[in-house]
Order: structure tokens, then sequence, then C-alpha cells
């Protein structure tokens, strides 16, 4: 351990070498810029201030302003001007620094505009402001729900070049599953607020997929916390919250950037970056983003090669009606990562990893035996202004994901001691998804009061198409040995050739409306309201009607948001809500008996800032999720089926992102989760933790100093990583508690970042730690590993 406590001293000595070599000088800088409409056209007239002080401008004929005289400091932005949307930016500006600030205005009934900042930026790893979470153009402070941003910034400064990893800088969330690539659920399972979730969810629409996701389009990751069915179904979301992922948009000037990363086990990946103006006169705008990726396992076989193209187009055909269209197509080939499938029925045999006498380098496959898995995802938006006060968005989203070749897993199901079974499937699965919303989103007052309303129909149908293999027996394995049998390809294609094919077709549909509306109750305070009637057909296999039925669910949602300093430091509550559809089930007497949907109801209070014109946002919540009318096996008539089962999901929230002083940024996040069976039929399990519920404990963290002036301007190093205490992966009173030990992982990196090009240098896992996730699994995780990167920005 000697060498792993140097090493930590030795990278915290250089962090602080880096922050304190920066010197502070009172001297005076200078801001200037240009201001245009989304239009690209300069708009003179517009009021530029430094909020707080006496420095200020107004933009010329051609839209450009310059504020000089400005000693060094933090202030915020604020540009305003009638008939538009006021914006405030938290900016940073050192001595004799020349800060460009170019600002894009929007009418007051459209989304917020970026201001483009070119220098440098405080709080970079913060977003203040979603257009998604609420379904309208809502700042974080004024939002009663809790969410958690992950941005593009901090993707690129950890090098990372997985969806997985991207997930480990989120509060509260923890990787239970690894992507599959199997039919229907073959995306990688997570757990959030002690229920597990999928990320099915782009731009704030459905899009389903088999496999993993790939990082090179992601502009943002948005975690949204809590039952969140009321503005977003239940399709794609879960109990504990969603997975959102934000992509990247076209803009009007040529640019972008080509990168390249190289690693240990293999690791070759490249990505490029393009966007272009088609026509500057129409406002048509394409951005193409795409990546290649090759990696082979840690372990003695396994690797995964995937290709990516993701084109996206926006179209200004006035100042009232604008298109906007994003595509991504995916194509994977991959091993199957290696899950140990723990007894389900009868006691454990081992209770911890370290009993399984399991050596982590075997993965029990062969590189003969892969899975392909092709998506695409096509989504197209048209946004029409109808008045000052009101825009229309019209919305088709179209995704599939297909499953085709060889999923095998290792069990010891039905297996006594360390004997485990080899099980192989012919996967041939596609899944088919439509989402189409027309909504209306108003900025109005009524009665004196400001409303921010938006009224929204949706329709979401899902079929999957299924001609699988069952599960084929290939061999039996101890997991002592550590020379297992090789698997024969040529053996897996007999035996699957006569294993019979389960055949089948389903299809899903999903009738909502809703509606959401944050009305300013005082200058103060602010509520939302939110409604939405869901209607839910099942149409199951379409070559029956056995399994047909349909139910309609309302689904409410109320916050209330108080900020007793304006801008700086808001207390929330909410009450939320979700559900899920249950199916009638045949009684022990021969009757149908059908059941109300099942509930989640949600109420949590806590407090969001941010102080220090934006270098401190931290949100801390307490949140308490009840799950009632879970139906359950009747415990006094055999055969019978009753709707009482309950289970609780408590828990703590830390998140913060913060800036003390310029080109120091940290972001870290704690979470603490309570969850109990209070009723329930399963044989053992009243009273225990749910196993997918992951760790009741987790952290992580991220800090990193950039030099900002200086010959070294533009260095910087990076240090961070993750905390999970025990995670109980099998927790029954009759079969056992199979528990997966607490673990620390550490990761550090050093950059050098200018406008033309970036080099990484990132370590994972620095300290080698031996560790696992799983979900009634034991999946080992990868050791200690190096990526290298070279970005030219054009």
């Amino acid at each position: 351990m000697n060498y792993q406590n140097n090493f930590i001293r030795a990278t915290l000595t250089a962090l602080l070498f880096f922050i304190f070599s920066a010197s502070v000088f009172a001297q005076s800088a200078k801001i200037e810029g240009q201001v245009t409409n989304t239009e690209q056209k300069p708009v003179p007239n517009i009021n530029i201030a430094l909020q707080g002080t006496s420095f200020g401008d107004a933009s010329d004929s051609q839209g450009y302003y310059s504020i000089t005289e400005i000693p060094a400091g933090d202030y915020t932005l604020v540009v305003s001007a009638v008939g538009y949307t006021t914006q405030r930016k938290s900016i940073s500006i050192e001595s004799e620094e020349e800060l460009s600030v170019n600002i894009t205005l929007s009418d007051k009934n459209e989304e917020l505009q970026e201001i483009v900042v070119e220098g440098n930026q405080i709080n970079k790893f913060s977003t203040e402001f979603s257009g998604y979470v609420a379904k309208l153009p809502v700042q974080d402070l004024e939002n009663p729900q809790v969410y958690n941003t992950i941005s593009a910034d901090l993707i690129e400064e950890q090098a990372l070049t997985s969806f997985e990893d991207i997930l480990k800088n989120a509060p509260g969330v923890f990787k239970l599953w690894e992507s599959t690539g199997r039919g229907g659920d073959g995306a990688g399972y997570y757990a959030i607020r002690g229920f597990s979730i999928q990320p099915q969810m782009m731009n704030g629409l459905p899009s389903l997929t088999n496999g993993s996701l790939d990082p090179a389009n992601i502009e943002r990751v948005e975690l949204m916390k809590g039952p969140s069915a009321t503005l977003f179904g239940t399709s794609v979301t879960s109990y504990g919250g969603l997975i959102n992922v934000v992509t990247k948009k076209p803009y009007d000037t040529f640019g972008g950037q080509v990168s390249y990363k190289a690693g240990s086990f293999g690791l070759n990946r490249v990505t490029a970056d393009i966007n272009m103006p088609i026509s500057s006169e129409e406002n048509i705008a394409l951005r193409i983003n795409s990546a290649y990726h090759k990696e082979n396992s840690f372990q003695d076989a396994g690797f995964s090669e995937s290709l990516f193209l993701a084109p996206s187009l926006s179209y200004e055909v006035n100042e009232d009606l604008s298109f906007l269209i994003n595509t991504e197509l995916y194509h994977s080939e991959s091993t199957n990562p290696l899950m140990l499938f723990l007894n389900r029925g009868a006691p454990l045999e081992a209770n911890n990893p370290s009993e399984l006498g399991y050596n982590n380098e075997l993965s029990y496959t062969t590189n003969d035996l892969t899975i392909n898995n092709p998506a695409y995802s096509l989504q197209g938006k048209m946004t029409y202004n109808l008045s000052e006060n009101w825009t229309s968005e019209t919305v088709l989203s179209r995704s599939s994901a297909k499953s085709d070749g060889y999923y095998s897993y290792v069990s010891t199901i039905g297996f006594p001691e360390n004997i485990y079974s080899r099980r192989i499937s012919d996967q041939n699965s596609t899944t088919n998804g439509t989402d189409i919303q027309q909504n209306f989103k108003g900025d109005f007052e009524l009665a004196g009061l400001r409303n921010r309303m938006v009224i929204g129909l949706d329709f979401f149908q899902e079929k999957v198409i299924n001609n699988s293999t069952g599960y084929t027996l290939y061999d039996t394995i101890n997991l002592t040995n550590n020379n297992p049998t090789p698997i024969s390809k040529a053996k897996v294609d007999t035996m699957l050739a006569s294993s019979p094919v389960n055949k089948s077709k389903t299809e899903q549909k999903v009738y909502s409306a809703y509606v959401s509306d944050v009305i300013d109750v005082l200058p103060q305070v602010s509520a939302m309201l939110s409604l939405r009637l869901d209607h839910f057909v099942n149409e199951g296999n379409v070559r029956t009607e056995n399994d047909d039925y349909d139910q309609t669910t309302l689904s409410p949602k109320f916050g209330l948001v108080y900020q007793p300093f304006n801008e700086q430091l808001s207390i929330f509550g909410n009450y939320m809500n979700s559900f899920n559809n249950v199916a009638p089930k045949e009684q022990g007497d021969g009757t149908i008996e059908s059941f109300s949907p099942e509930r989640a109801n949600q109420w949590e209070a806590g407090v969001k800032t941010n102080l220090f014109n934006g270098r401190l946002n931290a949100t801390a919540s307490y949140y308490d999720i009840t799950v009632s009318d879970v139906v359950r096996s009747d415990p006094n008539r055999a055969n019978y089926s009753i709707q009482d089962g309950e289970l609780y999901s408590r828990g703590f929230e830390l998140s913060l992102n913060a800036a003390p002083i310029n080109g120091l940024n940290i972001t870290a996040g704690y979470s603490h989760n309570e969850s109990e069976y209070t009723v329930t039929s399963t044989a053992g399990e009243e009273g225990r933790r749910p196993n997918d519920a992951g760790p009741s404990d987790l952290i992580n963290g991220w800090i990193s100093y950039e030099l900002t002036s200086g010959p070294l301007a533009g260095a910087g190093l990076g240090l961070g990583g993750n905390y999970a205490s025990d995670n109980y992966v099998t927790n029954n009173s009759q079969i056992g508690r199979f528990t997966i030990p607490a673990y620390t992982v550490l990761n550090t990196s050093v950059f050098y970042n200018t406008d033309n090009y970036r080099l990484t240098l990132k370590v994972n896992n620095f300290t080698d730690e031996e560790y696992y996730n799983g979900w009634s699994t034991v999946n080992p995780q990868r050791p200690r590993n190096i990526t290298a990167g070279f970005t030219y920005k054009f």
C-alpha cells in the first residue's frame, strides 16, 4: 500500500503546485462581442451590463459592443431588451484579459439560447438550465424536481470512451448489469434511488437500444430523479427516475474537431465532429458526428467493435418556423461480458466473491461467439411561433434496435456448489418504437401572475419481433478450475440447430395527454402543477387476443419553490407520481381478475444554490418513495392474487459543482438510500433490501485544475473516483445473502488544452482495485488501464 499512498501524495502535491502557481493581479480587462438573433442578424440597442456594477454598453447598428476598464473578478453578465428573453451568464475575467462574449437572443416564446463565451468560464461542469426536465424553459433553481447533469466538458476532460463510465459522474447512480446485447433488454441496467432503469430516452423522447450508447454525439446527460411518469410516461422511466441523453446540435459557423484515443486492452477509438453552414441566407446548418471504436476485454477472451454516425440538420425557414432533424446510426459486434448468475432457488454455497474461488481473468467464452446490435434513431422537430406568447412544437421519433447472434451466460442455477452451466441462445430479435408528440408552450400572464405552460399530446407504440431460440445447455464448469474447456463454435451451431425457435410478435400502444404549469405566485414563490391522462393498450402476442388488456390512469405532480435570495438560493418540495400497468390474472376459481395500476408516490424536500456568481451550485434533498398496490400471491388462498404489496425507498442526496478559484473545478456527489420490502409474498424477502436497489451509499467526485495564464496556460491535471458500499446482489432469508464488498476506485489525468488541440493522458483505477458489480449476478470490472488522446480542433 506504500506505493499507493506515495502516488496519492505526489498527485495532491502536484495539484497544489498548479493551483498556487497562478497569480492574480488587480488590473483592468475588456469584454466585447456581437449580439445577434436566431436568424444570425445583428441586433442593435441591446443593453449588456455587469450586474451590480456601473460597467455596461449597448450594441451598435452591427450588434457589436465593448465594455472596457473592468477590474479582474467574477461577474454576472446581464443582457436585456424589450421583446427578448433576458439572459444572464456567470463569467470570470482575469487581469488584462480580452474576453469574447457573443450573444444570441431569442423571442420570449422560445427556449433560452446559450451565451457563447470564448475565454475562461467558471464552473464549467455546471449546467443551470434544461429545456427537457420540465418540458419548459425553466432554470434549475425554479424547478422543484432534482436532476443532475454530466456535461460534455467533463466527458472530454476525463477522456471517457463509454457511456457506462460517463454515468459514474452522476450522484446516486450505480451500474447493476452490463450491456448484454440480448433482445428486448440488452442495454445496461442502472440503479437510481433504489430502482432499476435502462437508458432509453434521447432529447426527451423514447429512443430504444439493445446495446450500449456511443458518447461521440453526447452534449450532456441528464439524470432526472424520482417518479417521472407525469411528463414522460412509463415506457422509458422507472420509479427512481430516468436517463435522458441530450445530443449535439448544429450551429451557424464552420468548425469541429477530430480525435484519436488509444489505450490498454487494445483500445483504438477515432471520432470526428464537423459542423458546417449549408446556406447562410436560408439558415441551414449540418453537423455530423462519427466514431469508430475497437477494444478487447481485460479477460482471456472478449472484444467489442462498433461504428457510429450521427448527422443532424437545422433549418430556420423564418423567424416563426424552424425544423431540426437528429439521426443516429449505430452498429456493434461484441462478445457477451461475463456475469456469473447466482442461484435464486436454493441456499447459497458462497456469500461473497472470495468464497467463489473465481479467477476474474477468465471469461468462459470465445471471440467466435459474437452478437451484432444494429440500431438507429430518427427524431424530427418542427417549431412554429403561433403568437408572441405561444409556440407549437411537433415531434416525431422513430427508433429500432436489433439483436442478432449468440448470447451466452454462466449460471449456477440448478447446480450445486461451484458448478456453473454455460447456456447459449441464438438471438434474432427486433424492437421498433414510434413516438409522436404535439406540444403547445406558452408564457403569459393570467390574473396578474406569470404562467409558463405546456399542453401536450403523446402517442407511443412499441413492437417486438422475436425469432430467438431457447437457451441450450452447452456444458458445466467448475469455478475453481483455471483451465476450463474452450468453447467450440461448431459444437454450439450443431446444438442450436435442433433448438426450437420461440416465435412471437408483441405490441403495446400508449395514448396520453398532459399539462404542466409553472406559476409565479409571488416574486419569490413559484408552483408547478402537472397532470397526465394515460391510456395503455396491450395487444400482447398479436396472434392471440387472450393477453390483450387496456388501462387508463391519471398521474399528478406538484412542486413548490421559494427563493429567499433570488437566483441564488431556493427551497423546494415536490410530490411526484409514477405507475406501472398490471395485466389481469386468472384466479383459482377460473375467473379473470383485473387490477388497478401499481403506484409509486414520492415526497421530497431540499435546497438548491447558485452562489458567488455561479461558483457554487449545489443541491441537497431528502426523498421518500412508497410503492403500493403491488400484485402478489394471496398467502391465504392458493392460486389467487391480491393487490396489497408494498415497498419503500428513502434517502438523501447531495450534489455540487464548484469553482473556488479560476481554473479549479470540482464536481462531487453523495447518496444514501434505504429500501425494503414491507409487504410481499416472495418467501424470504419481506423486511429485506431489494437486490436491484444497489449499494446503500455512493460517492463520486472529480477535481481538476487548469492554468489559465502564463506560459503553461492550458496545462492541468485531474483526480477523482467512486466509492460504493456493500451491495447485496442476493438478499433472501431462506436462500442467503451474497455480498459484493465495498470498493473505492481512483482515477487521474493530465492534459494540455489550447485553441487548436488537446492532449490527454488518463489512468483509470490507478490503485488496481479488484472490484465487482451485480444484480443477482457477479460482474468483474476492469483493472488498472490507461487512455491517451489527441484532439485537433478547427
